[in-house]
């Protein structure tokens, strides 16, 4: 069944509706990313470019995909240890269905219950990380509830069947509430827009304000609308999540919404202290018609961060065969980047891996580390770890997060917090920067050695000092005269760490 229906009507890898589902919730089975970064006009004459002097705050988020919350607070201590400072954690609402994608579709907010945990289980969670200095993020889906529409003719929510479920055991669901008066419905017909399904997604009024749905027969998952009284729901459920202790809200298809719908429900109030991200797909950055007519606007029309596609086409133009590493110099100057305190940064997402199709944007996997060296070895951006448990059946992010390599590029992450980053060399092949003085990254995309020779007069770097690879510890850097020769292996990251 696809993420978005109940009835057999759905086809969820059916190439015609790919891109279309591609922008639904958890269905964005899409369009190619375009390759998005421009050549740098003259760049190569500059030796030493500075692509940041601000440095950015920019903690690596875990994204605990699917995982229980059990499971979450029983790893918060080796998380901690692994220098993780954020989590992104399910979606904490009423939700059923043992698929993955049933947890984006909401069949009541005032409740925690889904077969990831419940309140309880949250709460101790929250408390657990909390208690190791780690933050929790919530996925939360403002756009629409879930589509029930094979199961009942109403827009009744939660429904009377889970009403008398509720009725019939109301002390476990009395300690299940977050807010509001479970004997009724706390949503109805009045509070969703027309049940028309989106037929151009370069509308952006269809997108914004009619439903996601998967195909002919697809009732679709019905649209909320920003009245006073959703908008008011939906300011209760942040509050009450607030006080079980999170600290970041990444609002899933944030495209689907109108601005004035999440500038009402994301009050200043309910930001204070909250990292906010939204999920808005682009097929690259300026001059692409979905960054203008999408993610231009939200970053422009809100103060949130976003999930930096941009970037992402760029690092894909940069490791796709025949692309060239200049893409990654600088890609924010081009306009193929988010401002560095408005991005959360990736190398994959959940839906990659996990819509058949989107699973062409999955790196090779020597590529996909090299992107993250260059994710968690720059200077800008929130990187966003995904660790799965297998979802896709490729036994490839399984544990993820624990990697060994992984864990290095954190630490190295962590280290250089608050650098400044210079490229100091770069070709078709490789890029070569350091973080201040205190670290070095070359990473190297060829099937050859590259050696680089770079003066060192003036350079902020300490000369007779060992700087360490923090993936290869016999690696070693120790500059000792007025030029150094960097030597990066072929299909290989360096992580020089002061």
């Amino acid at each position: 069944m696809n993420r978005h229906s109940t009835g057999a009507s759905a086809h969820p890898q059916q190439p015609r509706f790919a891109r279309r589902l591609a922008e639904c919730i958890h269905t964005r089975l899409g369009s190619a990313i375009r390759s998005a970064a421009r050549a740098l006009p003259g760049i190569a004459a500059l030796a030493g470019f500075a692509v940041s002097t601000t440095p950015a705050q920019a903690d690596v988020i875990l994204h605990a995909f699917n995982w229980r919350y059990d499971t979450v607070e029983a790893r918060a201590a080796e998380l901690q240890s692994l220098g993780y400072k954020a989590v992104l954690v399910a979606p904490p609402l009423k939700s059923e269905g043992s698929a993955w994608w049933a947890r984006y579709q909401p069949q009541d907010y005032r409740t925690i219950d889904h077969p990831l945990g419940n309140k309880q289980s949250f709460q101790r969670m929250s408390n657990a990380l909390r208690a190791r200095g780690i933050r929790v993020y919530a996925d939360i889906i403002l756009n629409h509830m879930a589509n029930e529409a094979a199961q009942r003719g109403d827009l009744n929510y939660p429904g009377q069947r889970i009403l008398n479920a509720y009725a019939a055991n109301t002390s476990y669901w009395n300690n299940q509430r977050l807010f509001g008066d479970l004997r009724y419905n706390f949503l109805s017909q009045w509070d969703f827009g027309p049940a028309n399904c989106i037929s151009n997604y370069n509308d952006v009024w269809q997108v914004q304000n009619w439903r996601l749905c998967g195909g002919p027969g697809d009732a679709g998952l019905p649209d909320l609308l920003g009245s006073s009284y959703v908008v008011g729901q939906q300011r209760s459920y942040l509050t009450a999540l607030k006080g079980l202790g999170v600290t970041g809200f990444r609002i899933d298809a944030a495209k689907h919404m109108p601005l004035s719908h999440i500038n009402a429900v994301l009050t200043p109030e309910i930001k204070q202290g909250v990292h906010v991200f939204g999920e808005v797909i682009t097929n690259g950055g300026a001059g692409d018609s979905e960054y203008n007519g999408f993610l231009a606007p939200y970053l422009n029309g809100t103060d949130h961060a976003a999930y930096d596609f941009p970037l992402f086409g760029s690092i894909r133009n940069a490791f796709r065969f025949g692309g060239s590493m200049n893409a990654l110099v600088n890609p924010l100057a081009v306009g193929q980047a988010l401002p560095n305190s408005r991005a959360v940064t990736f190398t994959v997402t959940h839906d990659i891996p996990n819509n058949g199709g989107f699973r062409y944007l999955i790196l090779d996997p020597t590529d996909e580390t090299l992107a993250y060296a260059y994710v968690l070895g720059r200077d800008g951006g929130s990187p966003l770890l995904y660790s799965d448990n297998n979802e896709s059946g490729d036994n490839r992010w399984v544990n993820a997060y624990r990697r060994s390599d992984l864990a290095a590029m954190i630490r190295f992450h962590n280290a250089a917090q608050g650098s400044d980053m210079q490229v100091l060399s770069y070709s078709d092949c490789h890029l070569l920067f350091r973080r201040g003085n205190r670290g070095i990254v070359g990473i190297n995309k060829c099937g050859s050695t590259v050696n680089t020779t770079i003066n060192m007069n003036n350079s902020v770097l300490w000369w007779n000092t060992n700087y360490r690879d923090v993936l290869d510890a016999n690696s070693v850097v120790n500059i000792g005269s007025s030029s150094y020769t960097f030597s990066l292996p072929a299909r290989r990251a360096r992580m020089w760490l002061r």
